[in-house]
């Protein structure tokens, strides 16, 4: 009598980042059934969003559908693509429930669903003071950036000089790498991309303030870079609040607690860079495997990735509290992809019967760019230690660096191209917007009001 195949080993993936697509790579190879779930239809590349949002690349350059970036791994026949937000997780019945009710069992669970913006607290501010974390945002971000020069032409013509200012004043909340890179931009596109597009006003008198709470930018990197971030932002233009804590955000602008006292920042744009907070998911993990979750909602895991007590759940990437060698891991993608692989070889060498191996971090330092011809760059190199340099060379590194990683050959040379072509005209061609809801262009979300 012939008996039916053997099952294989079930193996869900939650989430299409950095992390998870390396993981579903890796396992597409083994004999396991994968299925990849994610809220959306493409993989992001997050280190370059926000020139989507300040309009110097379009959505498609900086992204890829999920399906056709595992084109070859579906081939084999053994891995799921679901576009779905998974809602929560059965950790007794091995079970992920999505938003439809339906649910995906699993033999081992890949948690990978990255992060979100965090308010500390103050979700009130999201209306006033948006994240920059998917592609929406971007487009919501960009929207806000375009209209703003709009609404100050508008101001200007009717004569009223106060609101056409507040709209020409751009605050950035948050001096890390992304609240750097869209001050510094933002600070080119007044300058360099929209003079003699206007009338009425000159778009190079707009005012671009970068608030830090501590007392420099760029904390994460060694001084002499954080300095050196901070000559080439006010080279470029940008004004330097550090030491300044926000204490409310509204339709007015921002108010914030400085060594000097209170003071109030009127303007009608204002960016969040700020702060995350890990995927809704960790709860879920937390309520079903009794784990305590960081003060950044992270949940902690063992040296193999794993939760504890749970060998079948491993969480990677943002979401994921983890130290290697003695020292806690960036949320950065390096570190994601890093992730996504170890996890990826423990899952089959638990199939196998065999020991798990504890993920060791290999940092190969940071990099953020500061605006034209500016940037800073650490990086770890074997035998020589670490190396910082900054300006012009760094810039270049950090081009190459990001062309290299990027997904997609197309993308490469679409991102090439276009940033070639923005650094000799200055042109910045994704500034095109749509009209939400049916309001006119550059019509603000929120109603600019006035502080109580």
């Amino acid at each position: 009598m012939s008996t039916a195949p053997k099952a294989l080993p079930r193996v869900v993936v939650v989430g299409c980042g950095f992390g998870g697509l390396e993981a579903v790579r890796a396992l597409a190879k083994a004999q396991v059934e994968v299925t990849l779930i994610d809220r959306t239809n493409h993989h992001l590349f997050q280190p370059l969003l926000y020139q989507v949002a300040t309009a110097g690349l379009a959505a498609p350059a900086v992204s890829a559908p999920i399906r056709h970036i595992l084109r070859k791994e579906m081939r084999g026949g053994r891995l799921t693509v679901l576009q779905s937000e998974v809602t929560h997780i059965d950790i007794r019945a091995q079970e992920v429930v999505m938003s439809d009710t339906s649910r995906i069992p699993f033999d081992h669970l890949i948690v990978a669903a990255g992060a979100t913006n965090s308010w500390f607290g103050h979700d009130d501010w999201a209306p006033f003071a948006p994240g920059l974390k998917t592609l929406a945002d971007a487009f919501d971000i960009r929207a806000r950036v375009v209209g703003a020069f709009e609404r100050a032409e508008r101001a200007r013509l009717a004569g009223d000089v106060a609101e056409s200012e507040a709209n020409m004043r751009f605050v950035v909340i948050g001096g890390g790498p992304t609240g750097v890179e869209l001050a510094g931009t933002l600070v080119e596109i007044a300058r360099h991309t929209l003079p003699d597009e206007f009338r009425h006003i000159d778009s190079r008198a707009a005012q671009v303030v970068l608030v830090e709470g501590s007392d420099r930018v760029l904390g994460s990197f060694v001084p002499k870079l954080s300095m050196s971030a901070s000559t080439q932002l006010e080279k470029l233009g940008v004004e330097l609040r550090t030491n300044c804590k926000v204490s409310h955000i509204d339709a007015a602008g921002v108010m914030m607690t400085t060594p000097e006292g209170e003071q109030a920042l009127t303007s009608r744009t204002v960016l969040w860079a700020a702060g995350v907070t890990a995927s809704s998911l960790a709860k879920a993990i937390s309520n079903g495997c009794g784990v305590l979750l960081d003060r950044a909602g992270r949940v902690p895991v063992q040296a193999d990735l794993s939760v504890a007590g749970f060998p079948q759940i491993s969480v990677i990437g943002d979401m994921a509290a983890v130290h290697s060698d003695g020292k806690p891991v960036p949320g950065v993608s390096p570190a994601a992809k890093q992730m996504g692989r170890r996890v990826a070889a423990n899952i089959l060498a638990r199939l196998c019967h065999a020991p798990t191996q504890a993920f060791h971090y290999a940092d190969y330092g940071a990099l953020a760019t500061i605006g034209r011809s500016a940037a800073v760059v650490q990086l770890e190199v074997p035998l020589f230690g670490q190396l910082c340099f900054s300006g012009l060379p760094a810039w270049l590194f950090w081009l190459f660096a990001h062309l290299y990683f990027l997904v997609g050959f197309r993308n490469r040379i679409v991102v090439m191209f276009d940033w070639g072509w923005s650094y000799f005209s200055f042109a910045r061609h994704a500034r095109v917007v749509a009209q939400p809801n049916g309001l006119p262009n550059g019509q603000p979300n929120a109603v600019p009001g006035k502080r109580p």
